[in-house]
């Protein structure tokens, strides 16, 4: 790499320091975390993009650079930021114990990483045995849910259903399917305008071995993924 095009890039990662400073003023040392690494990688990624597409390298990797870590801060932050506004209109907070669902007593989880925010229902909390309809009680927490969507118009909603392996995988599939899809209904039913898909993982993604009948109720949950971009999009159904 020339030297004309690594100063910048070294000028790049400054500014990107620099939104990380900005965000570790609020004295929140997690979401300042994540909003110093989403400005880091967009500002790397904006001043290698910038490098490669101009003559004048040196200019546009210092202006793409800039711009790149200017976005990739505010998606962190962004992020950081409606978890907790998720966690607080379900009067809880976040939790990013990687130990947190694996505990019987925690029937709704919030949690968040660099790429998108997760909301866990417990079964138990959600539905009535052999049910796919929502509870009043479920409907009125997943309810909540909707100014905040309303106020993040470009997240995307995924919604995923997943049961422990009492019966089989084809049952459970479309069992887990169905009450993905009825928490999705009820999601677009507030009106809002964010685009809501859902899948069903049947029992192909535990969280704990379905050896005991409280393992098996840990396991049988629905999750709602909220995603700031299509390209944060993930499997659930993968481990």
């Amino acid at each position: 790499m020339k030297s004309n095009i690594l100063k910048p890039i070294i000028a790049t990662c400054v500014v990107a320091v620099m939104f990380a400073g900005c965000a570790s003023s609020t004295g929140s040392s997690t979401p300042a975390n994540k909003t110093a690494t989403g400005a880091l990688i967009g500002g790397v990624i904006g001043a290698v993009l910038g490098g490669t597409t101009s003559n004048k390298k040196g200019k546009r990797v210092a202006i793409s650079g800039a711009a790149g870590a200017a976005i990739g801060a505010a998606i962190g932050y962004s992020l950081d930021k409606q978890a907790n506004e998720v966690a607080k209109s379900l009067e809880t907070e976040v939790n990013n114990n990687p130990d947190a669902e694996q505990n019987i007593n925690e029937d709704l989880i919030v949690s968040n990483t660099d790429s998108y925010v997760k909301i866990m229902f417990r079964d138990d909390m959600m539905f009535a045995t052999n049910s796919a309809t929502p509870t009043y009680s479920a409907s009125t927490k997943i309810a909540k849910l909707t100014p905040i969507l309303k106020n993040y118009p470009d997240t995307i909603v995924q919604v995923v259903g997943h049961t422990d392996s009492k019966g089989t995988l084809v049952y459970n599939q479309g069992l887990s399917e169905k009450r993905a899809v009825s928490v999705g209904n009820t999601i677009n039913s507030s009106q809002i305008s964010n685009s809501v898909y859902t899948k069903g993982c049947s029992y192909l993604k535990e969280i704990a071995p379905n050896t005991t009948s409280s393992n098996m109720a840990l396991n049988r949950r629905v999750e709602i993924y909220l995603y700031p971009n299509s390209e944060s999009i993930i499997n659930p159904c993968i481990k």
